[in-house]
């Protein structure tokens, strides 16, 4: 056997009119399984649904916020949108021939896992409907979370967006603003601003009271109704502490702060009334007297150190007239041995 020439015959039988496939052929036969009306359906699903679907979405929302808020109409452009792609897929699959029963199957196990592995994204989940449902506060609202205080950009399905007034973003999982105490700044239209002054403690209260009374009813941003209060909140360390305390309009908040700061401070030099700083007096008291001293004399010889000594070691509180104790006699020199000089 010629086992040479056998790839030569090989290729000839190949090259017969009745194995030869063609590219043509090919791409007729892969045209003929293909259902063209089912791929024209799937396309329109594709490029017409999903288009039509958005458009729905944005009228939904606009109509939502004329009739009743921003964030209701985002939560339901989010609830038409949503579902509503997933199903476009999946009819768009359908169409192609894909059975989806297998697939729908194996996303239920996929689905039960991940729902056991992401039980802090499904507990977002479930605080994002509470939020909605008790509406605490709204988008573009100012609210204060913990030590962050932002405007609300939007309340997600897993977090809320605040933007600061420093021009910082923020992401608040809906978990932590549903067990934390959260403060809506911008909940009622108007606000009251307090400032804590202190005054010296020589300064006449009234007085002061009418001089800040004066500043708040000339300040345009104040309102009169509810009007300015004065409180005196108590003595200080190192003042007499009143409160100020002064409504306005929330977006008047702010600039309402700085224009009196400023006009309390230049009234005060105007008036003459003391802004104390923090000090201390210290005093060392009247119900003892002090621990008497007394000189005994200008030079103390030499050989009196033990009398300086018995002096100065007098009791506290003792007489002073008691009469003085007789002078210590140092005791005599003591005299050298006799028997000691004579020699042995």
């Amino acid at each position: 056997m010629d086992v040479a020439g056998l790839p030569v015959a090989l290729l000839l039988q190949a090259a017969q009119p009745d194995t030869v496939v063609t590219g043509f052929d090919f791409l007729s036969e892969t045209l003929a399984r293909i259902d063209i009306p089912a791929l024209i359906r799937a396309l329109l699903w594709l490029f017409v649904g999903i288009p039509l679907l958005l458009a729905i979405s944005r009228w939904l929302k606009r109509w939502v916020t004329r009739q009743y808020s921003a964030q209701q109409a985002m939560v339901v452009g989010k609830l038409v949108v949503y579902p509503g792609v997933l199903l476009i897929l999946v009819l768009t699959l359908m169409e192609l021939g894909f059975n989806l029963a297998p697939l729908l199957g194996a996303a239920g196990v996929v689905g039960i896992a991940v729902g056991f592995a992401s039980q802090t994204s499904v507990s977002n989940v479930i605080s994002g409907f509470f939020l909605i449902g008790e509406k605490p506060f709204e988008v573009d609202d100012v609210i204060q979370v913990g030590e962050t205080v932002g405007r609300v950009l939007s309340i997600d399905t897993l977090s809320v967006k605040l933007r600061t007034f420093d021009n910082r973003f923020i992401r608040i999982p809906n978990e932590t603003i549903v067990k934390s105490q959260v403060t809506t700044i911008t909940r009622f239209p108007i606000r009251r601003l307090d400032l804590n002054i202190g005054v010296a403690y020589k300064e006449d209260i009234p007085r002061v009271r009418t001089v800040l009374m004066e500043v708040a009813g000339a300040n345009p941003r104040a309102l009169m109704e509810p009007e300015p209060t004065v409180f005196f909140d108590g003595y200080g360390d190192s003042s007499l502490d009143l409160r100020l305390a002064v409504w306005t309009m929330r977006e008047n908040f702010f600039s309402l702060r700085n224009t009196l700061l400023e006009e309390i401070k230049a009234r005060f030099d105007s008036e003459g009334i003391e802004i104390p700083f923090p000090h201390h007096s210290l005093y060392t008291g009247e119900a003892t007297e002090p621990f008497p001293i007394r000189i005994v004399a200008d030079r103390i010889p030499e050989d009196a150190g033990v009398a300086t000594e018995a002096e100065e070691t007098v009791p506290r509180g003792a007489d002073s007239d008691a009469p003085d104790a007789p002078p210590h006699e140092a005791p005599p020199p003591a005299t050298a041995d006799p028997l000691e000089d004579e020699p042995r």
